[in-house]
């Protein structure tokens, strides 16, 4: 039964993906912008960095001078590290879609066996993984390429081991406490703020243990505390052991992120106690979704726990009210569900007493939800397991009453449809997920043709404007140049530094969400000249527009030509289907144009051939 259900959940994943894996692998996702460029990125540098001998945690490509830490970003060094051979043979496009094939399908095994230790029918068992491998968390998350906080593989086993270590007691504790420490290892490189959230929720079942344990028997706790020790210290000492040098890298290393990670996550601050069982909030899914860089129909929220498999959890309960364990899950699943809700609005939220805590600060805190949804699966799991035990003891024993084994048939199944069809339902519209091509200008395709391995580059629109598809270029290319900027939360402009003015007006000029853009000011040149020293760029490149329309693109790449003639005093030169300005330090000063001489000369020259001379060249001659 384990392989049927492992290869039930790979054709699943690959149903998911089907556009993936029935086109080009190696050039299709869900989007080649948004976050699942920057995931491209840091798929590519550890393999990157593998071969060429260099630091997998730090990289001076992107951001540069200044770098990126890997681990004080989104780097899920876990992922590119054991893919790298994928990387190194079929570039990190493919890696990527491997990545999002499996992590679903890994998750929902994970939950499988931690569900088959407590049940004796397969299906019940099968059923949990599914409604959490699969669950909406996971789709939307590997859509928008977030592998990070999709990769959910490593909960249900650290569940595991805690249950071995803490209620069965059986076998090596040493052992066990070996493989815990080692999966908090994993999951520290593949997502911290999942690994935060994993520790509370683990502390929130320690916590319902130990009161249940003290009020009925705390002899008994005392023994299982001095039991269970010498695996929790090992766990302890090959977590910190391993992690300490990481952990001080990421917080304290070259090119850390100093402060809350995100500044605006008050802006994530979305979810409302329906939202738990409400596939569709609202229309701002849709859009959080584009802003990911997903342009499908959307799949239900993240939050969404399945309405069905709520109903099967609170009734399995109450019907099976002796059972422990049921009781355990939902008081955790009850706790972390409250945790997930938001903030704005709602004084009596719980997240208010933790938001302010170091670290925690930095937790999005709908994300507690991860640790809702293993809750709810185990308690559907265990449900229908008790349900299939119940009717078939009953029909085994009682030839007489026919009814007896129309239930066995009837009832486990009925509560398997219940706990899956209203997800199924919620999901089908999103389901094969969309895709695209991957598209890199022709260019920075053929980059190693034009550049230096250190030579710094601009590229229109840079990746810290939110239109992060430069850095899926740079990586399908293979890194062949150095790139000012990059996306996530170190592409924010308080960030920059002195840079900072500069980098707030090519904001406004690549973003199409900024209400505004830059004409061409004096103030304004002045300050993205003085950004492009801070980063040493040698190179500005606009290329013709690829990919789909505002995330993908920016603002018309001939008005960001005319403005960068404006900013360097000089027309490009036409190569490759791209404006090119190359020696930037050496640029004349900017040209002195009007309020209106940019829109004037994009008005004049938008119908010419892109891309063409007509706009830079009328810039020039309005400047001189």
């Amino acid at each position: 039964m384990v392989a049927a259900a492992v290869g039930a959940y790979l054709l699943l994943a690959v149903g998911l993906w089907v556009h993936v894996w029935t086109g080009n692998p190696a050039a299709t996702a869900s989007c080649g912008c948004g976050d699942s460029a920057l995931t491209m990125w840091f798929l590519e540098w550890p393999a990157h960095a593998l071969a060429h001998g260099l630091n997998p945690l730090y990289s001076d490509a992107l951001f540069h001078p200044v770098g990126v830490n890997l681990l004080s970003n989104t780097g899920v060094l876990a992922i590119g590290v054991s893919l790298a051979p994928v990387t190194w043979l079929a570039g990190p496009v493919a890696t990527l879609a491997v990545a999002s094939t499996v992590v679903p399908a890994a998750s929902a095994t994970a939950a499988y066996f931690l569900v088959a230790r407590w049940t004796r029918w397969a299906p019940a068992a099968f059923v949990a993984g599914l409604l959490y491998g699969f669950s909406p968390f996971v789709v939307d998350n590997v859509a928008g390429g977030h592998l990070n906080v999709a990769s959910l593989f490593v909960l249900p086993l650290i569940a595991g081991r805690l249950d071995q270590l803490l209620v069965r007691q059986s076998g090596r504790p040493v052992r066990t406490g070996l493989a815990l420490g080692l999966l908090v290892v994993v999951q520290f490189f593949l997502s911290t703020e999942i690994l935060l959230i994993a520790a509370v929720g683990a502390g929130l079942a320690v916590a319902v243990l130990a009161a249940v344990g003290v009020a009925g028997d705390p002899a008994d706790v005392v023994r299982r505390v001095r039991w269970a020790l010498p695996g929790l210290a090992v766990a302890a000492a090959v977590a910190v052991g391993v992690l300490a040098y990481p952990t001080w890298y990421g917080l304290a290393g070259p090119a850390h992120l100093s402060g809350q990670v995100w500044p605006s996550i008050a802006t994530f601050d979305h979810y409302g106690p329906g939202d738990l069982l409400v596939p569709h909030p609202g229309t701002w899914w849709q859009n959080t979704l584009s802003l990911w860089g997903y342009f499908g129909p959307a799949p239900p929220a993240e939050v969404y726990l399945g309405a069905g498999a709520v109903a099967v959890a609170v009734a399995g309960l109450v019907a099976f009210r002796r059972d422990g364990r049921l009781w355990l899950f939902g008081a955790v699943g009850l706790g972390t569900a409250a945790l997930s809700l938001g903030t704005a609005g709602r004084p009596w939220a719980p997240w208010r007493l933790f938001q302010s805590l170091p670290l925690l600060d930095d937790v999005i805190q709908g994300r507690f939800v991860v640790v809702t949804l293993l809750c709810v699966a185990v308690m559907v799991g265990i449900t229908v397991d008790r349900a299939w035990a119940a009717t078939h003891r009953g029909a085994a024993g009682g030839r007489r009453r026919p009814g007896r084994a129309v239930a066995a048939a009837v009832v486990p199944v009925g509560l398997v449809a219940v706990a899956l069809v209203p997800s199924a339902v919620a999901m089908a519209p999103a389901v094969p997920l969309t895709t695209q091509a991957v598209q890199a200008p022709r260019w920075l395709a053929q980059a190693d043709r034009y550049t230096s391995p250190d030579d710094v580059l601009l590229v229109y629109p840079p990746p810290f404007s939110g239109v992060q598809s430069a850095m899926a270029w740079q990586a399908t290319a293979g890194l062949p140049y150095l790139q000012a900027g990059g996306g996530g939360p170190q592409g924010l402009p308080s960030r920059a530094g002195a840079a900072r003015a500069g980098m707030e007006v090519l904001d406004a000029l690549s973003s199409g969400f900024s209400p505004s853009e830059p004409t061409g000011t004096a103030a304004e040149l002045r300050s993205v000249r003085a950004a492009l020293r801070t980063w040493g760029v040698g190179t500005v490149v606009v290329p013709r527009q690829v990919g789909p329309p505002l995330i993908g693109q920016g603002r018309d790449a001939a008005y960001a030509a005319g403005f960068f003639t404006a900013v360097l005093g000089r027309t490009p030169r036409i190569q490759a289907d791209a404006w090119v300005w190359t020696d930037v330090a050496r640029s004349p000063p900017p040209l002195a144009v009007g309020p209106t001489t940019l829109l004037r000369c994009w008005g004049a020259g938008r119908r010419a051939p892109v891309p063409s001379p007509v706009v830079p060249a009328c810039v020039a001659a309005a400047g001189r």
